[in-house]
Formats: C-alpha cells, structure tokens, sequence
C-alpha cells in the first residue's frame, strides 16, 4: 500500500532482497558422470528498513512530555510559601506608611485665616436696623476690610469689633466706597496679638474657595464651594448695580456680608457682598458674590493688595 500526502507515518515493514532459484553448482572434483552434490549458496542477509520520517512523532512527542516534567519540576522548586497573617499585615502597614495621603484644605484654611476675622456689630439710629457683618483684618495697624452695606447708617460710636480671642473694641470709619460696597474700618484698641490676613490675587471659575464669617450671628462659620462665574453684575437697592463680582456656591447668609472669600492658600481673594434668592428672602439659595481683592483691597484709601 502506498501511503499518500496527509495518510500519517507508514507503518514499519520488512523487505528482503527478491532472487532467482539458486541452480545446483557441478563439482569439478566429482567423477563425470556423478551429479554434483547441491549446496544452497547463502543468501544476502535479510535487512530490515524503515522508511524516513516514522520515528518522527515519538521523539516529538517524548521531548514534550520531558519539557512539561522540568517545568513542573522547575515551578515546584521555585513556588513562593503562601504569605501567612502576619505577613499580610506587614505588608498592608508598610504600604499605607509609605503612601501620602492628602489631608483636607478646610482645618489647615480655618486655623490660617479665623484670627483675622471679626464680628462686626452695628448700632443704628433705627434700632430695628440693627445689625451682625464680618470683616477682615489686612494690615499691620489692624484696619479691616468689610462690605459698606455692614456699617452704612451706623451711629456715632455705634460700630463694635468682636476680635477671635473674645476681645472687643469700638471702631472708625476710615474710608468707604459705596459704588462697590466697601468700607474701611480702624479700631480703638487691639488684640495682643495681631494677625493680618494675607491677599491673593484672581480666580478661576472651578477654582475651590471659602467663606468665613458670622452667618446669622454664628461667628467663626466656614463654608466651602467653588468659584461659579466671574464679572457678575447685579442690583443692590434701588440705584445700585455691582459689577466684576465673583459668584460662588458657598453658602452665606445675612452676618457673612463684609467676610473674606479665601482659596486654597488661605489668601484673601473677596469680600462677601450679596446673596441671590429669586423667592426674595435674606437667606441663601446656592448663588453668593464678592467683591473681588483687586478692587476690594484698594478701595477708598484701604490698603492696597
């Protein structure tokens, strides 16, 4: 059987050597006459042949078996002990101790900035005016950066200043600028220790920002959100429009007026001004403005940025 392309190794086979009938060879010694005694002349040896190609597939076969045993041999030999409890731990403690882990901005924001902030309390000639803001102190001579709107119609000798270490003290009205609701103030007397606050420059909208005051009364108050818009315009009263204010989303209510707006190096870069509710009423609905520092900070006299 002949064995075609793709029919798989042909099978081992014997093959001897084909030849004719051996004839008998005369003995030259024999007398003539007698017949030649016949001795079969030996025959080429049988061979036994195997074609090309069929031993092939086993040695294939036997190389993959010995190649699977030495890498299993090899994975046994090189296999890691299973990590025991104390070895997880180990490795959980080291991981996290190398790790920085970002603290939040607000405390670090809050301890810079509160003794700098104030509560301003206003007598005015209305007693049922009377009223709560916040300011900021920004110079080495303790004057403070407020909104005008906070101590606008203020009696004579009627502006108090509640500093963060309790202390209190009467206060002038230095300058004002009322087109962009900023006013000035210089107090009496000062704390023992003094802290001015540090002014910044612009921002951005997304940026992060903070407002510290005293909503409602309840100083020390801080509040985070983003910068929403930029050279916003409003109405304030009856005749007044503010311009290139600063919208944000950090809540403020009627007491934060005149507090600083800070960003994440605790720098100054407003002054709370307004809030917005379409329903009309003093309390917030998501949409406060500052005046921005570039204005604020050299408004009418006051100390420049």
């Amino acid at each position: 059987m002949t064995a075609g392309v793709g029919d798989g190794p042909v099978p081992l086979r014997s093959v001897t050597a084909a030849r004719p009938p051996i004839e008998p060879l005369e003995d030259p010694s024999a007398p003539v006459g007698h017949e030649a005694t016949s001795a079969p002349i030996p025959g080429p040896p049988v061979v036994v042949e195997h074609e090309r190609g069929s031993r092939r597939p086993i040695w294939i076969g036997l190389a993959l078996c010995f190649g699977a045993i030495a890498a299993l041999a090899a994975w046994s030999l090189n296999r890691p002990e299973p990590l025991s409890n104390d070895d997880i731990a180990t490795a959980l403690e080291e991981a996290f101790s190398s790790t920085t882990v970002p603290q939040p901005l607000g405390p670090a924001i809050y301890a810079t900035v509160i003794p700098s902030t104030v509560i301003i309390d206003v007598d005015r000639l209305s007693a049922d005016d009377d009223g709560i803001g916040s300011g900021v102190i920004v110079s080495a001579d303790g004057q403070i950066l407020t909104a005008f709107h906070v101590i606008d119609g203020a009696d004579a000798g009627g502006i108090t200043i509640l500093f963060s270490d309790g202390s209190r003290s009467s206060a002038e009205i230095v300058s004002t600028e009322p087109e962009n609701d900023i006013a000035v103030l210089q107090p009496d007397s000062l704390p023992e220790v003094l802290v001015p606050a540090v002014l910044g420059g612009g921002v951005n909208v997304g940026d992060p920002v903070w407002a510290l005051g005293a909503p409602l009364g309840l100083g020390g108050s801080l509040s985070e959100g983003i910068v929403s818009g930029l050279d916003r315009r409003i109405p304030v009263g009856d005749d007044l429009i503010l311009e290139n204010l600063i919208q944000f989303d950090a809540a403020v209510n009627p007491g934060s007026s005149g507090g600083p707006l800070l960003d994440r190096g605790a720098r100054v870069v407003g002054i709370v001004t307004a809030l917005a509710n379409p329903s009309g009423d003093d309390t917030f609905s998501g949409l406060g403005f500052a005046v921005p520092i570039s204005v604020a900070g050299g408004a009418a006299g006051g100390p420049a940025q």
